[in-house]
């Protein structure tokens, strides 16, 4: 069943995560400690990018070469496909096993509540989908997603290479990194206004199960990370920029070094809310464990090696706890 949420008027109860005698736990932490803002063309990114990697797992990025007019088009994009009617949307529906299409968030299958969002997953060409979208009019809406992925994949490219160019590792290390072959999908979220916004939840509490996700949003606060001794932050829009998640593969691939961050998404009486996620891994077929360069015999490989499709599959079965099933041994203490 698919609720038109933009027409609803009250929260209903399949959405509401919380009671209303219960105290809404949304409060985001104060703003003494915000998730760290790195300027790419500062001499010292890699440096930063490490450390916000270590002790967030998620920070966001400025001068970072992805031209404005591009995320402009790509909001518009978003904003004209949710726009459509449910029907209408409804044709490019995701089918019951698949990954691509329009539909609720993958992850609601392990909730019992709701979430009060809808989304777009493209993986591939999005064509298919596009005709079914808008029969005569699919080329301009391909377009700006064609180009976006491309913008996406060198920014990601680059991001990689700070990320690990600050723990010691080169290319040679990481061979696999430099091609082009990696499978990426990019995910448009919707979040309309919600009557009730302290009792609804967007998008749940996860990790991206990616090596990274580079993470567009419009001017609409929402979006919150967890950081260990803090608790709930808030990641404020900024104009330009965009939000870098660490993924659970770069988490394995780091041995543990840098975490992947829990993060959600939460909703606003007033303003609408749109976020375009890159989702960024490796070649499907290459295993992912921890790099031998960051591995002796006081820091022993804490996980088994994966594949991203593996991991998926291990993902979509185990949620949040997907990480410790394929974790092989407990960090030692020095």
């Amino acid at each position: 069943m698919h609720l038109d949420l933009n027409s609803m008027k009250e929260l209903p109860e399949s959405y509401a995560w919380l009671s209303l005698d219960q105290k809404p736990s949304h409060s985001s932490s104060d703003t003494r400690d915000p998730v760290p803002v790195i300027n790419l063309k500062d001499p010292n990114a890699m440096k930063l990018v490490g450390h916000a990697c270590k002790t967030w797992g998620v920070f966001q990025v400025t001068n970072h070469g992805v031209p404005i007019k591009l995320l402009d088009e790509i909001e518009a994009a978003g904003k004209k496909l949710f726009a459509l009617p449910t029907q209408q949307k409804l044709k490019a529906a995701r089918s019951p096993n698949g990954v691509s299409g329009y539909g609720v968030a993958r992850i609601s299958s392990f909730f019992p509540k709701l979430m009060w969002s809808e989304g777009f997953t493209i993986i591939g060409s999005p064509y298919e989908h596009a005709r079914k979208l808008w029969p005569n009019r699919y080329s301009r809406f391909c377009d700006v997603i064609e180009n976006y992925k491309e913008e996406m994949n060198k920014l990601a490219q680059r991001l990689m290479w700070l990320m690990l160019g600050s723990l010691g590792v080169t290319m040679e290390d990481v061979k696999w990194a430099g091609t082009q072959r990696s499978c990426p999908a990019l995910q448009l979220n919707s979040y309309p206004a919600c009557p009730d916004p302290d009792r609804a939840m967007g998008l749940a509490a996860h990790t991206d199960s990616t090596l990274l996700t580079i993470l567009h949003q419009n001017n609409t606060s929402g979006l919150q990370a967890h950081k260990e001794g803090t608790g709930w932050v808030s990641v404020p829009p900024i104009p330009g920029a965009l939000v870098i998640n660490v993924g659970d593969l770069l988490h394995i691939l780091s041995n543990g070094l840098y975490p992947s961050v829990l993060h959600r998404a939460m909703v606003n009486r007033t303003q609408y809310r749109l976020s375009v996620a890159y989702l960024y891994g490796p070649p499907s077929n290459v295993q992912i464990s921890p790099l031998s360069k960051l591995t002796d015999q006081v820091h022993p490989p804490l996980y088994r090696p994966v594949t991203w499709s593996e991991y998926l599959g291990t993902k979509a079965k185990h949620f949040n706890k997907a990480l410790s099933s394929v974790r092989v041994c407990a960090p030692l203490r020095p």
